[in-house]
């Protein structure tokens, strides 16, 4: 119990120290343009996200059952506090498509994710080596070290559970966006939950570029090109998927379109004719 205390007072610290970044970056920003406030909040949220999943993967080993939980905790905490950022590629992309971002405000978004996801790897392993737990003592006797769930599994195995992972997520996203705020996070997280739990012995269930940028490319047995394809590609894909499949917008987009396209199919058709 004393691992799961101080992984708990761990995350609790994270939080907290992310929280106070936040509320101090509109004072620090102040008279500067907007978007440094913006690429700010994507940096500390994306440092908050990949830092606890961090630790939550460490605890994993020691209390799986006890990190799982912790993962619906940790979720809703994330989704209360992130203020607009995402913390995740495929969700700025997503914007992207739909229009509620510039592809140049969706490109600096994205290098803030993966930055902050690189700082947050560095942060912790520090934050091991004070070796505050047993878990975090063997850790660092390990010299960090990890082992990729995917050094075993198929290609195609691997990029389809991040592909099915990212698909549930966001559609879970997309049918809850007219819930109520305080109800929805707690659906959202539970689905997430659920699908690290369905999905998280095979690939980590990760579903998140740049979490698995932190998290997975720096464990042994895989290589880059396989990481690259089943942690960008497959959530990339998935999101695509649920996007074409449930975004009103989108379906209302290519439904204007191919109205006028047969529209004007039927026009030339009628000229020719007289």
């Amino acid at each position: 119990m004393a691992v799961v205390a101080v992984s708990v007072c761990m995350l609790v610290g994270i939080v907290f120290i992310c929280e106070i970044a936040r509320r101090a970056t509109p004072k620090l920003l102040s008279g500067k343009r907007r978007d440094c406030g913006i690429y700010a909040a994507e940096i500390i949220s994306t440092v908050q996200l990949c830092a606890c999943a961090h630790e939550l993967k460490l605890l994993s080993e020691d209390a799986p059952e006890i990190a799982l939980s912790l993962t619906y905790v940790i979720t809703v905490v994330h989704a209360l506090t992130f203020c607009g950022a995402t913390g995740n590629p495929t969700a700025t992309l997503e914007r992207y498509w739909c229009d509620s971002l510039g592809g140049a405000c969706a490109l600096r978004r994205t290098a803030c994710q993966f930055a902050a996801a690189v700082a947050a790897a560095l942060a912790m392993r520090r934050a091991w080596a004070f070796g505050l737990s047993d878990l975090h003592a063997r850790h660092e006797r390990s010299g960090f070290t990890c082992a990729s769930p995917i050094a075993n599994v198929h290609l195609l195995q691997a990029v389809a559970v991040e592909l099915a992972c990212a698909f549930v997520v966001h559609a879970a996203a997309t049918f809850t966006r007219g819930v109520e705020e305080k109800y929805r996070v707690h659906a959202v997280a539970a689905v997430i939950t659920t699908v690290v739990y369905a999905g998280g012995s095979t690939t980590g269930a990760v579903f998140n570029p740049a979490l698995a940028f932190s998290a997975q490319f720096p464990c042994s047995g895989s290589t880059f090109a396989k990481n690259g394809l089943v942690y960008w590609l497959g959530p990339v894909l998935g999101m695509a998927c649920s996007l074409l499949l449930f975004n009103k917008d989108i379906l209302a987009f290519t439904a204007k379109s191919t109205t006028h396209k047969d529209q004007n199919l039927h026009a030339v058709k009628k000229k020719k004719r007289n």
